[in-house]
């Protein structure tokens, strides 16, 4: 085969978009002389591949990686996937089983290009090995983050000059200023056409740290990331103005649904869509809809000064990654009740405290207002958590508020106490409460009781779990 074709199929092996015996089955149809596009289109053709965008740019590194000459495996020949492959100094297993291991003392005695050229080797290695997080942090050892828990990479300490140069290789030179200058610096780093990570790096009493956030190498869809009432949400996601919030504590997946939702209109409308996001983390390419992508830091000053400009931008749809002050939502707010629907993230549990963090930040002269303003523009709220699965992995467990004529008079009247009532009693409309959904999840043998006991507070359903 072509070595383009060979890098191809090496990388969507990598990024489990499709299997060995898949490209076996490929190759066979098209021929061992197929070029790149022909091959490409074949899995195509043959429903091997869905997510058409990811496949172009794994072509499109495909091709850059074969001026280097031919992968070191020939997923053609060699059994990639069914044994452990080594990738740099790097073991894994395409499955996502294998620890990776490596070699922190040989690798500090490299180059800066060696040392980042291993770094980006290391976090392709933790995504397929399943984490969610790489840390490299002076004074500690390097360690993963994989489904809550904390796995050890290595007995190197790292020192405050290696943490230093370790989380600063793979900058440019003015993000390395900046880092210095601000002692804080959050960016989006790409490791190839694939491979993308949310970087936090920070100085702390004994040197520098970065934590590394694995980004999903596919844009999640809907379907697949557990929410429940889909119906619901693709009715909350037909509206042409409004507000939309999406809420939950770090770590609970938010961004995943975020970038769910925009991929659902970017699939199912024609409009124009912009986000505002700090920093950019899932690449949205244009389909039906023209996605306009804006990162706070290189793109625009803060969320505020985006959302200013977006609307003399002629949009459609508003996407905010965070509401966090009152410049912020005051904006969002009137974006919503002039014509746009507004989507947003806050660091809430449940959709009372929602409503409260969203009215709160306003003065109490403006608080009658605010109030009529939410009860007009809220069209719904999805709040979320991540719990630890029997099964290994992650569970989503979710709370949904579709803001109907009740929900509207509490929040005009100050009454947000009183919706857990109606999301009670609201099913009708699509509606549930966090602890039932919970609960739920226990029966189906999806969390364990001790992860159930952990998640539900009313005394009734606690009743109902099997005594410790």
């Amino acid at each position: 085969m072509n070595v383009d074709v060979c890098w191809l199929a090496r990388l969507g092996v990598d990024q489990g978009l499709f299997t060995r015996a898949d490209c076996l089955q490929i190759r066979n149809a098209v021929g061992d002389g197929a070029e790149l596009m022909d091959f490409a289109q074949a899995l195509i053709d043959h429903a091997v591949v869905e997510d058409v965008g990811l496949l172009e740019m794994l072509a499109t590194d495909a091709v850059a990686r074969a001026q280097t000459g031919a992968p070191p495996i020939d997923p053609f020949n060699d059994a990639v996937g069914d044994q452990a492959h080594p990738v740099g100094n790097v073991s894994l297993r395409s499955s996502g089983e294998a620890l990776p291991s490596f070699d922190f003392d040989q690798m500090l005695k490299g180059s800066d290009e060696e040392l980042g050229k291993a770094l980006s080797e290391l976090l392709r290695a933790g995504a397929h090995f399943g984490a969610s997080d790489l840390h490299l942090c002076a004074g500690s050892r390097p360690f993963l983050r994989k489904h809550r828990s904390l796995v050890t990479l290595s007995d190197h300490m790292l020192t405050e000059e290696e943490a230093l140069r370790l989380n600063t290789v793979l900058l440019a030179p003015h993000q390395r200023q900046l880092f210095l200058e601000r002692r804080d610096y959050d960016y989006a780093l790409a490791v190839g056409a694939a491979s993308r990570y949310r970087v936090n790096l920070m100085i702390h009493k004994q040197g520098a740290a970065g934590a590394y956030r694995m980004v999903p190498s596919r844009i999640p869809r809907l379907d697949d990331i557990g929410l429940r009432n889909l119906d619901t949400v693709r009715r909350l996601l037909s509206y042409h103005n409004g507000l939309i919030l999406v809420t939950g504590p770090v770590g609970a997946g938010k961004t995943t649904t975020l970038a769910a939702l925009v991929a659902e209109l970017n699939e199912t409308r024609d409009d124009h869509i912009i986000t505002v996001e700090d920093p950019i983390e899932i690449v949205q390419p244009a389909r039906r809809c023209n996605v306009t992508q804006r990162e706070v830091g290189p793109h625009t000053k803060s969320f505020a000064t985006a959302l200013k400009g977006a609307l003399r931008e002629d949009p459609d749809v508003i996407v905010i990654g965070e509401l966090r002050d009152l410049e912020t939502i005051e904006m969002a707010i009137t974006a919503a009740e002039t014509g746009h629907l507004v989507i947003g993230t806050m660091h809430t549990s449940d959709a009372a405290t929602t409503l409260n963090r969203l009215l709160d930040v306003f003065p109490s002269s403006q608080q009658t207002q605010i109030r009529a303003s939410v009860a007009e523009s809220l069209r719904g709220i999805l709040c979320q958590r991540l719990l630890p699965s029997t099964e290994g992995g992650l569970v989503l467990a979710s709370e949904i508020l579709v803001a109907n004529a009740a929900v509207s008079n509490l929040i005009r009247e100050g009454k947000t106490q009183g919706l857990r009532n109606v999301i009670e009693t609201g099913i009708r409309d699509g509606m549930c409460l966090m602890e039932p959904v919970v609960f739920d999840l226990f029966q189906r043998g999806k969390i364990s009781v001790e992860t159930a006991r952990a998640n539900i507070y009313t005394r009734a359903l606690k009743a109902k779990l099997p005594a410790a």
